[in-house]
């Protein structure tokens, strides 16, 4: 097992990309922040991508996400999708979304399956076609080309192999793909927030086009996005059932940036504002927490912060602890085992949260 770079220890995995160990950035050690600057550039270029967010003084200014690049002619920001061209905007529109999807048979892994309508009945009958399981139902999931964040252990990482492809898809075309046995929307990726326009407007259409039939509209976020685009999936997801479930990486912003590039202070800022909203409807709940257990650097102990955090908000709202499977840039990396899994849902547990869970069970070691 490789040692870190930072403090020498060689007793907890430690990702070769990054170098250097969890507790170390998550301790904000002297160093750290420019090691993972570093890191995330290397990782940015490799699929031409910025390596630093675009601050041109003179540039256009996107407002989609935390990141706000600024763009001087030519340059493309982090998301990848949005470009200075001629002095206009150019890229994905509320017309053009980077998409695809495919229809998945309910109850479907979800993070939110365990509380949700669609796998559990809960809100039946105003949301849900049964008291039980949605069995013999389906839920369309809408597969996002982009994202706001350049975590190195991304499970879903294929989205990026959709960035830089010509075309897109119209929210007619999703709306089109609604079934009569369609139960829910849910729109992950990648990440809808770069694209919540087009997601937006696309729920809008089909929601329109379903009329009364039950059509839940979830979301899957890094919760970066502009407050203004949260209160719109917030809007669509309260009224039909759906939920938005908040990926929260880390609660040290220092871990948070090592491991995704990005500060995550815009996410709890809209966690917190999320939970405002939906803090009326538990069944089915309308605000889903989920972190994923990567080896070495989202232990126990952070676990429990992230989920004194949750707690100190509202101890109802559900959250998921995922399992780790190696992946983009973290495959050096051990899978979760079942001691870390059981070590974390103590800490949640202890934190004061009321429905925790281990999710993903079939990858621990």
């Amino acid at each position: 097992m490789a040692a870190c770079i930072l403090c020498g220890r060689s007793d907890i995995p430690v990702a070769a990309r990054l170098g250097a160990c969890g507790p170390c950035f998550r301790e904000g050690r002297r160093t750290s922040s420019s090691l993972a600057g570093r890191v995330h550039a290397r990782t940015r270029a490799e699929w031409d991508l910025p390596e630093v967010t675009p601050r041109s003084e003179e540039g256009l200014a996107c407002t989609e996400c935390v990141n706000g690049c600024r763009m001087a002619e030519g340059e493309t920001g982090l998301c990848g999708l949005r470009s200075n061209r001629g002095g206009r905007m150019t890229g994905a529109t509320e017309e053009v979304g980077k998409v695809s999807w495919y229809h998945d048979p309910l109850p479907t892994n979800c993070v939110a399956d365990w509380v949700c309508a669609g796998g559990t009945g809960a809100g039946y009958p105003r949301f849900a076609h049964c008291p039980g399981p949605e069995r013999g139902y389906l839920n369309l999931a809408v597969f996002f080309s982009a994202c706001s964040f350049d975590c190195l252990f991304c499970q879903n990482w294929s989205y990026r192999q959709g960035m830089h492809r010509p075309g897109g898809r119209t929210p007619q075309e999703l709306a089109d793909a609604v079934s009569d046995t369609t139960s829910c929307i849910c729109h992950f990726g990648g990440d809808p927030g770069p694209q919540a326009p087009w997601a937006i407007k696309a729920s809008r259409r089909a929601l329109e086009c379903a009329g009364d039939r039950i059509l839940r509209i979830c979301w899957e976020t890094n919760g970066s996005v502009h407050p203004d685009h949260l209160d719109e999936m917030l809007d669509l997801s309260l009224s039909t059932g759906g939920c938005v479930k908040f990926d929260l990486k880390a609660l040290s912003d220092p871990l948070h940036l090592a491991l995704t590039g990005v500060t995550n202070r815009r996410t709890l800022a809209n966690f917190r504002r999320a939970a405002g909203r939906t803090a009326g409807r538990l069944t089915p709940p309308g605000l889903i927490a989920s972190t994923l257990l990567v080896p070495g650097y989202l232990e126990a102990e952070e676990v429990g912060s992230i989920a004194s955090f949750i707690a100190g908000i509202d101890a109802e709202i559900p959250y998921s602890l995922l399992a780790f499977h190696p992946q983009f840039r973290m495959t050096d990396l051990p899978a979760t085992s079942r001691q870390q899994a059981d070590e974390c849902l103590e800490a949640a547990l202890e934190a004061g949260l009321k429905r925790a869970k281990v999710g993903n069970v079939h990858l621990l070691r």
